[in-house]
């Protein structure tokens, strides 16, 4: 079995490609500059997890994948940023987003949303194959470790957390053991968590929150 996982890091993407499995999966990692590179580098993957909106809201509506996703953070809600409509993503400033996000949903974006809208946007120019499936990885990490009550992922204490529930599939020592210098700590195992929700894709027994087959968040 070979598995992608993807999340967006300053400037590009950090991808991990894991090969076989049980504990002795090997794992190549990669920092890459686009959207094109990603889909390069993971062809051949049986599937592919990648923490980005990957479908477009219908009007002023928030996408159905976004709303049970939202619903089953509970708490952690606020990690999931409401995917802009495609007017927005046409938008060459933020105040621009903003005046186009207003008109459409009644409601400005945020910051954070507007700082992901031309990674949005490499996904959207391209065909990508069937093999890629959208993920959330906070999702991931809720559903693999149901009992956790995570901190922060930018904490010692958070960071701990998310190893200790991957642990649970692959050992972390052996995947983590010689990271690009490019990615976070928080980064790699957001990766890894899109990775863990690939397999489960791979296997038959992912959720896929939203509306086939066109808009879903593969938990």
């Amino acid at each position: 079995m070979r598995v992608g996982g993807v999340d967006g890091v300053p400037g590009g993407w950090v991808v991990c490609v894991l090969s076989g499995t049980g504990r002795a999966r090997r794992v190549s990692w990669s920092v890459l500059p686009d959207a094109a590179a990603v889909l390069e580098t993971t062809a051949g993957c049986d599937a592919v997890g990648i923490d980005i909106p990957l479908a477009l809201p219908a009007g002023g509506e928030r996408r159905p994948a976004e709303v049970a996703a939202a619903a089953r953070l509970g708490t952690a809600r606020s990690s999931l940023f409401p995917t802009p409509p495609e007017q927005v993503l046409a938008a060459r400033t933020y105040a621009d987003a903003c005046t186009a996000a207003q008109r459409i949903t009644g409601r400005k974006i945020s910051v954070q949303t507007w700082n992901i809208v031309p990674k949005i946007r490499e996904f959207q120019r391209l065909e990508l194959p069937g093999s890629v499936v959208e993920t959330h990885p906070e999702l991931s990490f809720r559903t693999m470790a149901p009992e956790t009550g995570f901190g922060s992922k930018k904490t010692a204490r958070g960071a701990g957390q998310r190893i200790a529930a991957l642990a649970g599939w692959v050992d972390p020592a052996r995947l983590l053991g010689d990271l690009p210098g490019a990615a976070r700590l928080d980064d790699v195992l957001d990766a890894l968590a899109c990775a863990w929700t690939a397999e489960r894709v791979v296997r038959g027994t992912a959720e896929h929150l939203g509306t086939p087959p066109h808009d879903t968040i593969a938990v």
